[in-house]
Formats: C-alpha cells, sequence, structure tokens
C-alpha cells in the first residue's frame, strides 16, 4: 500500500500516445498512477516495457489490461482501486479512450453503419460520463479533483472516413462541460484538451493520415507537428492549484494549427 496522502491519477486508456505521455509527466511530478487500458497479447510487451520505465524512478504505477467500458468489468476495476487507494482520494482523471469506427459513409464495400456511430460514442465519449457517475457513487474524487478530456480539430472539420470520430468528439465536449457544471459542488473541475495533429498509434489508423500530417504542419505556424509531450505538459498544468478556476472549457494545445 502507498502512504496516506499521495496524489493520485486515474488514466483510461494510458498505454500508449497522449495517456502513456500524460501518466510520465505526472509521474515526474509525483503522482501516482492507476491506468486502465486494452491491449493484445502481441502488444504488452511494448506497453509493459514503458510502464517499467515509469516505476523504475521510484514511482507507482498500478495497470489493469481490462475492457473499460464493460459496465461489469468497471465496477470490478472501481473496487479494485478503492483498495489500492486506502484512505486516498483521485485527484486527476483522464480520459484518453481511442476506439471508434473509421469507415466512410459513401464506401460500398465498408460503409458506416448507424450501430458504428453508437459503438464510436459510447467508448469515445459515453465512457467518461460513467466513470465519473461511478468514481462519485463511491466518493473516491478528492476535494479538489481535475478531469481531462480530449478532442481534436476533427469535433468541427468534416475529414474523410471520421464521421463516427468526429460525432464522438463533439459529444465529448458537451459531457466534459456538463460534468464541470453538474458536479462542481463535490469540487470536479472538467476540461477538455483539443490536441494538434499528433502521430499517434490511433492518428495513424485514419486513412489519409500522412495528408492530414503534411497539412498540419503546413498550417502551423511552428512548422511542426504537436507531440504526445506537449499535450501532457498542458495536462499538467490543468492540475496545478493556479489552475483551479478553469473548468467547462476546450483548451487548444496545437501550436497555432488551428489559426488557419
Amino acid at each position: 500500500m502507498v502512504k496516506d496522502g499521495s496524489k493520485w491519477a486515474l488514466i483510461l486508456g494510458g498505454s500508449s500516445g497522449l495517456g502513456l505521455a500524460t501518466a510520465r509527466k505526472l509521474a515526474q511530478h509525483g503522482f501516482k498512477i492507476i491506468i486502465v487500458h486494452r491491449d493484445r497479447k502481441s502488444e504488452l510487451n511494448t506497453v509493459d516495457k514503458a510502464f517499467r520505465e515509469i516505476t523504475s524512478k521510484e514511482n507507482a504505477l498500478f495497470s489493469f489490461n481490462v475492457d473499460a467500458l464493460n459496465p461489469v468489468k468497471r465496477d470490478e476495476l472501481i473496487l479494485e482501486i478503492q483498495k489500492i487507494l486506502g484512505q486516498d482520494k483521485i485527484q486527476v482523471l483522464v480520459h484518453s479512450i481511442a476506439k471508434g469506427n473509421l469507415k466512410g459513409m459513401a464506401d460500398d464495400n465498408n460503409t458506416l453503419s448507424n450501430q458504428d456511430f453508437h459503438l464510436t460514442i459510447d467508448a469515445m465519449a459515453v465512457s467518461l460520463y460513467d466513470w465519473v457517475r461511478s468514481l462519485v457513487a463511491k466518493k473516491l474524487f478528492a476535494e479538489d479533483s481535475r478531469i481531462i478530456s480530449f478532442t481534436s480539430e476533427g469535433n468541427s472539420k468534416a475529414w474523410k472516413s471520421y464521421a463516427a470520430v468526429s460525432a464522438a468528439k463533439a459529444t465529448l465536449e458537451a459531457i466534459t462541460r456538463n460534468i464541470a457544471l453538474e458536479f462542481a459542488s463535490i469540487g470536479i473541475k472538467a476540461n477538455c484538451i483539443q490536441a494538434g495533429m499528433t502521430d499517434t498509434r490511433s492518428f495513424q489508423m485514419i486513412p489519409n493520415s500522412d495528408d492530414l500530417k503534411k497539412d498540419a504542419v503546413k498550417r502551423n505556424p511552428n512548422n511542426r507537428l504537436t507531440t504526445p509531450e506537449d499535450v501532457a505538459n498542458a495536462v499538467y498544468l490543468l492540475t496545478l492549484e493556479e489552475a483551479r478556476w478553469i473548468t467547462g472549457t476546450v483548451i487548444k494545445v496545437d501550436g497555432g494549427e488551428s489559426l488557419q
């Protein structure tokens, strides 16, 4: 058991990309980390190596390779998290679940369906509310806690084969805003980070991602893509005491990419 009084961050989807970079950053600043992720056996060596690098610096990290979207598994996980926390509470919840359908609307061979929309929105947006509601019910949030979710410029731009994810991002932003409003009385602050184009594993799955990258670099006044570390830095800033009056908003972390 980690000693009482520790700072805890729970990261949903923290085995790669923005979630993993955030775990590294928060661990560097004294947070104990709990990661819920879903990876294939073939990927676990890489994932475990990344986790070991965090714990090798005397940081506490607990990981669960479990489906965070399954309500039964979620309830079981929360009981495990309660045991890990002891008398402590969660100061930071980061939602970085990237599970969506990247099918085209006019693709005769693999057309985006109604169910694809529902599955994507549930996984990438509604799951945030499910976790928040369950953690609130168990009184596992600290008196001053921060919730951070990740959106993208695709929330308002149309990219080929991105329709379901775009809808999920817009939904995620709406849910984050309402969490900020409706759970303010118990000390929760909730914000959404709109990351610039970031070359993560999930981004590489988007059709024409290479073209999107080239366009992003051209538009960015700093002439480069956003990195996971850029985004993790912003997450850390939102955990500080000085950020406690920031809530219910979407913060762009893109180096100016969306300016033009």
